[in-house]
């Protein structure tokens, strides 16, 4: 048998999403973050593409894609998450097995995470003491690699040394620290029993052939007789019940369970499904030539014996349809991301009217454009009217005459008055109400910037055109 082999594969993913994690927020492609929701500039940054505050319409799509991920991983494999991927399990792992036990001695063996250290020694407290001390460093920097993802590394570092303008920042990352000594190192797993409303949510989403750390009664034997209350605690008590038992009741799968449980008691809330508890039985049985009694599996497998486990079954399926299809909308949605943005409102005043000396009556329709240049360069914008189909040329843009400059990221208010000295319909009884779009583009540059909007230009009915002359 292999010895720890799913603790020691649990080691490998913590490194890989540690290291993922603090790199990340580093790495830029023309100067954006794989990952950046910046409150400070009111900017997203997804797949080191940037997008405006505007454009959060991405945020809900990626909140789904988090939770319809996790739950999918739910019904799968069980809590899979907390116990391999989730901060609150990592932390522990390294503040209990690391520095608790393999740097500092604190506790005598990793597999015996039930014993807590005598802290009447001297010496014991010496040692919970740097523990501590060595944790709040390491939740400083869990602290600070978290803004990251919403103050980028660049001003992360410039801002702590302006206090008196950043002091907020000072307090999250104070704040946070806090709470991770607190968690990690008082309140332990009983945040994950207590506090955390996944443990509450996850049996909902499990079904028959959820795969989970089970215990095999039919090899092991029941060492709880339900009619007495009793639990049996030994191999002796257990056989005299089921003699065909194999279980040694050595209680290794009980010590070694970070959440204080007895797997054998079959399916409960407190499990993290972190598989130390069948790394301990692989062990133990296998000193004796047999396979574990525990292993990850499903309760059609293990407990009803009905068969293998379906693992590509109709709900998993459906969870890996809508994950896809969230990742097409995604793209598709970050694809189509503008190059500047444009909000066109028509004042209230529809229109006004002028006579000309040459007889003609101008009708002019005003118009508020809140502009924004997303690009990171300085911009001079043009605007157009495309109107419809035998009225092309007929309405111009009057105001503003020339184009105008708009620089990176900052907004800019402009009125802008088309104009139109054509009779473009004749109506008696109302006014007439003409959809148009306006095209805005920049010049000048490498990749052509264009946006469309539409909007609608009203022309005043035959009386209002008669009282004007």
């Amino acid at each position: 048998m292999v010895k720890n082999k799913w603790r020691i594969k649990r080691y490998y993913v913590f490194i890989a999403i540690t290291v993922i994690t603090l790199i990340l927020p580093w790495i830029t492609v023309d100067g954006n973050h794989f990952f950046l929701l910046s409150f400070d500039k009111l900017k997203l940054h997804l797949a080191f593409i940037e997008f405006d505050m505007q454009e959060l319409y991405l945020m809900p799509f990626l909140l789904m894609f988090m939770f319809l991920g996790i739950f999918g991983m739910t019904v799968l494999g069980g809590r899979v998450f907390c116990g391999w991927i989730c901060p609150q399990t990592i932390f522990r792992v390294i503040y209990r097995d690391l520095i608790e036990t393999k740097i500092l001695g604190l506790r005598s063996r990793i597999k015996n995470k039930q014993k807590e250290p005598d802290m009447s020694k001297a010496e014991n407290k010496v040692k919970k003491v740097i523990a501590i001390l060595l944790w709040i460093a390491l939740s400083l920097l869990a602290s600070s690699n978290f803004l990251w993802f919403f103050v980028p590394p660049e001003d992360f570092f410039n801002y702590l040394l302006d206090f008196n303008n950043h002091w907020t920042l000072f307090g999250t990352v104070g704040v946070m620290t806090l709470f991770l000594v607190y968690d990690i190192v008082f309140l332990k797993e009983d945040y994950c029993i207590y506090v955390c409303p996944y443990s509450r949510v996850q049996s909902v989403l499990y079904d028959e052939h959820t795969i989970m750390a089970l215990y095999d009664i039919h090899r092991g034997g029941n060492i709880y007789d339900k009619n007495k209350q009793k639990q049996f605690t030994s191999q002796k008590d257990i056989q005299v019940q089921e003699p065909h038992a194999e279980c040694t009741a050595c209680e290794s799968c009980v010590t070694v369970c970070p959440t204080h449980i007895d797997i054998r008691k079959g399916l409960q809330l407190e499990c993290i499904n972190c598989l130390e508890c069948v790394d301990a039985c692989t062990t133990v049985m296998g000193k004796l030539g047999k396979p574990s009694l525990v292993t990850w599996s499903s309760d059609f497998e293990i407990i009803e014996q009905k068969g293998k486990t379906q693992y590509f079954r109709a709900k998993v399926l459906a969870y890996i349809v809508l994950l896809i299809g969230i990742m097409i909308a995604l793209a598709f949605m970050s694809s189509t991301k503008e190059n500047m943005l444009l909000n066109i409102n028509k004042e209230t005043r529809f229109y006004s009217t002028k006579l000309l000396p040459n007889g003609k009556v101008r009708v002019d329709n005003a118009y508020e454009f809140l502009l924004q240049n997303t690009q990171k360069e300085k911009m001079k914008f043009y605007f157009e009217v495309i109107a419809p189909k035998g009225m092309e040329g007929k309405i111009t843009i009057a105001k503003p005459s020339k184009a105008f400059t708009a620089v990176p990221n900052i907004k800019k208010k402009k009125i802008v008055v088309l104009r139109t000295t054509e009779i473009l319909v004749k109506d008696d009884r109302k006014d007439t109400i003409i959809p148009i779009t306006i095209r805005a583009y920049a010049l000048g540059h490498e990749k052509e910037i264009v946006v469309f909007r539409k909007s609608i230009f009203v022309f005043p009915k035959t009386e209002i055109l008669k009282a004007a002359k």
